[in-house]
This record gives C-alpha cells, structure tokens and sequence, in this order.
C-alpha cells in the first residue's frame, strides 16, 4: 500500500489518542490507606495544615489515602498509635517523653514550627500579672492526660510553683473558651484560636508566652517505631504532606483560610476569623529559625526538656534521647 501524506499524517493524529485511550485502560494507582488521629476535634484551626495536605491533593500525591479521626488528647493519641489502632497521629513534641518510659513505642517524626502551640492567657480582670499571681487562681487545661496539662506543669514548675499551688480543672475542649468567657476560669493554657475565640466575645486578655522560661514544643506528628520501620514511605508521606500545609498557611493565609473552611462545614462564614487565626499561628507558632528547620527536631532541646520534666518529677524515668524522635522523614 501506498503511504500517501494524508494517511501519515492521520497515524500521527491518531497515535496519541490511542495512548490516552490505552492509558485510561490503565487501573489508577492504588493509594495506600493510612488512618491519622487527631488530639482534639479535627474542625480546629489547629489542624488547617492536616486538611490543606487532604483538600490540595498532597496526600495522594505521595500516594496516601488519609482518613481522620478524633482521639482524647496527645497522650491518648500516642497510646492508640503505640498499640496499632492508629497509624501516625499528632501531639506535641514533649509526647514521646512523656508516653515512651510506659512502655508506648512512639517517637515524633515531624515538629509543625519553632515554639509553643500552648501560651498562658488570663482574664486581665482576674488581676495576673505575673506567675507567682496564679497561686490559688483556677486554671484550665483539656485534660490531665493531655499536653496542655504537662505544658503547664513544666512552666510552673520553671517559675518554682507546684499543682497544688493552684486549682487545675480538666475542662475539654469546649471548656476552654465557654469557660473563660463565663469568667469560671482565671486563666488556660491557650492555642491561638481560643485565645481570639475569648477575646472576640469580649474578654480581654493577658499573656504568658511558656518559651521564654520553659523550651516547650510545637504540634508534632507521632508515629510507632514499629511502622516506622515497616512503613517508612507512609510516614515519609505523612509528614512532607503537613509541612507543605504549615507552608502554604505561612506563604498566604488568606487562601489557606478559604480552602479549609471549603472542607470544614463547621466553619463556615467564618473566613476573616480564620485567617486572622492562622496569621497567629505564623508568629507564635510555626515559625522557625532558620526557616529552612521547620518540621525537624532539636536534640538538646528534647533532652533539655525531659531533664527537667524528670526534676520535677512530671515523668517517672527518662528514655534515651535518640528513641524521641527521628529527623529522617523531613528532608
């Protein structure tokens, strides 16, 4: 048969068809399903880098199918973790050392910024203006098992105070703005949303920022040394997946805000809200230095902190510090 140029031309025309044809035959790739598990409900603006990373695509980009689901604080997060009912999970970065010397095999794997999510905020009318003026001040944290609660005891026990100098009420979630607005608190160790939660409904505020006396820690991701180990490319998944969220919501919060409240019905209408939250999270949280270091953990600062949670006898024994974490999955 004669090959004319029209009959090239046409083959040429209809070759790529054919691929995309062939290609749509093609099965997808099959996303692993891994299940994370928040320490408090998933609708917090704590939590907008987690559902940017599902809402973006980033998840599946590393080839992950997430779902997510609600634990009952850091320490209950790190257990379900340990024992395989979850597969990663977050905390804070004190988590490990406060969960390991139980027997719980969970390091951190990812630290979500430079400082703190949790600061003291007291009610300015309940006259606090200086630590030593908690003594005999109500006080609330989410619970006695969560990271809020141990945050609290390190930075009371830096200024030379003790539990009972002061009334601790594990008040949950809701607790923590409903609480403070009813004026029954004097005080909670605050993330950035309750803290504009109770200062929009008129309170306002005083702050204790715990970084400048005790070297507390950022949210972190949590994940057992088991799938660690089985599982390196979901935890790898995981981790580069949130940190690109904390980057986006540093980069423009604006239309972090937007997206996450598309995927969070609970929030709706709530746009200058969260965006002014997250701008909270950028100063107070998220930000490290150098910017290069976000989501990886210091040695000397884990060790400095469990040092001191074991003085103060806050955890019963330490763990060596190179089973609390693992940097391997940032970069």
């Amino acid at each position: 048969m004669r090959i004319t140029r029209r009959l090239a031309l046409g083959g040429l025309l209809a070759a790529p068809a054919l691929q995309f044809a062939r290609a749509a035959e093609q099965p997808a790739t099959k996303l692993e399903k891994v299940t994370y598990l928040f320490p408090a409900p998933s609708f917090l603006p704590a939590f907008i880098p987690h559902h940017l990373a599902q809402s973006r695509g980033y998840f599946k980009a590393e080839g992950l199918d997430v779902s997510f689901e609600v634990g009952r604080g850091g320490a209950d997060v790190a257990k379900q973790v340990a024992v395989g009912n979850a597969d990663v999970g977050g905390g804070v970065g004190e988590t490990s050392m406060i969960v390991r010397p139980n027997g719980l095999k969970v390091r951190g794997v990812a630290l979500l910024g430079g400082r703190p999510i949790f600061q003291l905020a007291a009610r300015k009318a309940a006259n606090i203006h200086d630590w030593a003026d908690l003594r005999g001040k109500k006080i609330g944290v989410i619970g006695y098992e969560d990271t809020s609660y141990y945050s609290l005891l390190g930075a009371l026990a830096a200024k030379g105070l003790k539990r009972n100098d002061l009334q601790i009420e594990a008040v949950g979630n809701a607790g923590m703005t409903q609480l403070m607005i009813a004026k029954s608190l004097d005080a909670i160790m605050a993330t950035p949303d309750w803290a504009y939660a109770i200062e929009t409904a008129g309170v306002p505020l005083v702050y204790f920022p715990i970084y400048k006396i005790f070297p507390a820690m950022a949210q972190a991701v949590l994940a057992s040394d088991d799938i660690v180990k089985r599982r390196p490319k979901v935890v790898r998944g995981v981790v580069h997946a949130i940190l690109h969220g904390v980057r986006d919501c540093m980069k423009d919060p604006a239309s972090a805000a937007r997206d996450f409240i598309a995927a969070v019905p609970q929030q709706k209408g709530k746009e200058v809200a969260i965006e002014a939250i997250l701008r909270r999270y950028d100063s107070q949280c998220y930000r490290t230095d150098p910017p290069q270091d976000l989501g990886l953990f210091d040695p000397k600062r884990l060790s400095t902190v469990q040092h001191f949670y074991l003085k103060n006898k806050i955890i019963r024994s330490a763990v060596p510090v190179e089973d609390l974490y693992t940097n391997e999955f940032v970069h």
